[in-house]
C-alpha cells in the first residue's frame, strides 16, 4: 500500500508544480476563470534572474512564477496561514510583476496580463464562498473591466465538492490538494481517472523520496508550526496586554498605571527578543544540518524560509 506526503507542503508543492509544467498547465486550466477562447497550451518557467526580488512573509510559501505561450504571467503560491497583510502583499507581487515586464524604452502595448493565484489552507471570512476572483471593474458598470491584473484566491477548508457546480476536473484537482496527506490510506478511484492527477499522486509517494528530501519535508512543516505558535503567542500576549492596560487605566493613581504598562511592555519586548533569537538559532542549526546532507542552497533557503544570501552567510560562520 502506497503512503503519501501532503501536497500543501512547500517542498512537495514545488516538486509537483515547479518542475512539471504539464501538471501546472492542467491545474491552471482547471481552476482559473480564463476566457472561453483562452486555454493554456504550454508554460515556460521564468528563470531565477527574471523573478522580481520581492519581500515575502515568513509564513508564506511562494512557489511558482511562469509564463504561458499567450503571453500571460502566473504567480502561483500555497499559503498555509492567513494574515491581514496577505491580500496587499499578493496584489503588490502581482502588480510588480506586471510593471517589470517592460524594459527601458519599450511601449506599454507590450504588457501582458498577470494572474496571482493563491491556494489557502485557511479561511479569511465567515462567508460560505470559497472561490474569490478579483479584477478591476468600472464602478458604475461592472460589465466594463480591466483584465490585466487579476487575483484568484481559493479557500481549501471551505471547498465542498458536493455543494458546487464547478467542472469535474476542477473538483478533482482541489480534492487532491485538500484530501491527500500523510494519513491517506486509499485514494478515491475518481482521482486516478485523470492522467495528470494520477501523475501528481505518484509524485507524492513517500517511497520516491530519499532521506535528505524527507528531512527537508519535515523541516518545512517545523517552520510552519513554529510560525503558527509565534503568531498564536502574539495574539494571547495582545489580549493580556489589553487587559493589563484596562485595569491600569481604571486605577486612580497615574503612577501605578505607568508602572504596570512599563512592566508589561518590558516583558513583551523581552519575550519577543527571546523568541526571535531562539528561532534564528534553530534555523541556523537546520541550515548547517541540511548543508551537511548535501542539500542545495536553494532547497535549504526554501526549507528554512531564508534568502540564499542569508543561508550563505550562516554557512560562512
Amino acid at each position: 500500500m502506497a503512503r503519501y506526503l501532503d501536497p500543501k507542503n512547500d517542498f512537495i508543492f514545488k516538486r509537483i508544480f515547479g518542475h512539471h509544467p504539464n501538471l501546472l498547465k492542467d491545474f491552471l486550466n482547471a481552476i482559473l476563470p480564463l476566457p472561453e477562447d483562452c486555454v493554456i497550451e504550454s508554460l515556460t518557467y521564468l528563470q531565477p534572474e527574471n523573478i522580481p526580488d520581492l519581500p515575502i512573509l515568513k509564513n508564506s510559501i511562494v512557489d511558482v512564477r511562469c509564463l504561458d505561450n499567450h503571453g500571460r504571467y502566473f504567480i502561483v503560491e500555497m499559503q498555509l496561514q492567513w494574515t491581514s497583510d496577505f491580500m496587499k502583499r499578493m496584489l503588490f507581487n502581482t502588480a510588480t510583476t506586471y510593471a517589470r515586464q517592460l524594459k527601458k524604452g519599450e511601449e506599454y502595448k507590450q504588457l501582458s496580463p498577470v494572474y496571482g493565484v493563491a491556494l489557502l489552507d485557511a479561511t479569511f471570512n465567515q462567508e460560505q464562498e470559497w472561490f474569490h476572483h478579483y479584477k478591476m471593474t468600472n464602478a458604475s458598470d461592472h460589465k466594463k473591466t480591466l483584465e490585466d491584473i487579476q487575483l484568484v484566491l481559493i479557500e481549501l477548508p471551505k471547498f465542498k465538492p458536493t455543494s458546487i457546480t464547478a467542472k469535474r476536473v476542477t473538483v478533482l484537482w482541489l480534492r487532491f490538494l485538500k484530501e491527500i496527506n500523510e494519513t491517506t490510506k486509499t485514494v478515491d478511484p475518481s482521482l486516478l481517472e485523470v492522467d495528470s492527477i494520477k501523475e501528481a499522486l505518484s509524485l507524492l509517494e513517500i517511497a520516491s523520496y530519499d532521506e535528505a528530501e524527507l528531512l527537508a519535508y519535515d523541516q518545512s512543516w517545523d517552520a510552519v508550526s513554529s510560525e503558527r505558535t509565534l503568531m498564536s503567542g502574539r495574539f494571547r500576549e495582545g489580549e493580556q496586554m489589553g487587559l493589563a492596560k484596562g485595569r491600569a487605566e481604571g486605577r486612580a493613581e497615574g503612577e501605578a498605571k505607568g508602572r504596570a504598562e512599563g512592566e508589561a511592555k518590558g516583558r513583551a519586548e523581552g519575550e519577543a527578543k527571546g523568541r526571535a533569537e531562539g528561532e534564528m538559532k534553530a534555523k541556523t542549526e537546520m541550515v548547517r544540518n541540511l548543508h551537511q546532507l548535501g542539500i542545495s542552497i536553494e532547497q535549504i533557503a526554501s526549507a528554512a524560509k531564508l534568502s540564499c544570501y542569508e543561508v550563505e552567510k550562516i554557512l560562512e560562520k
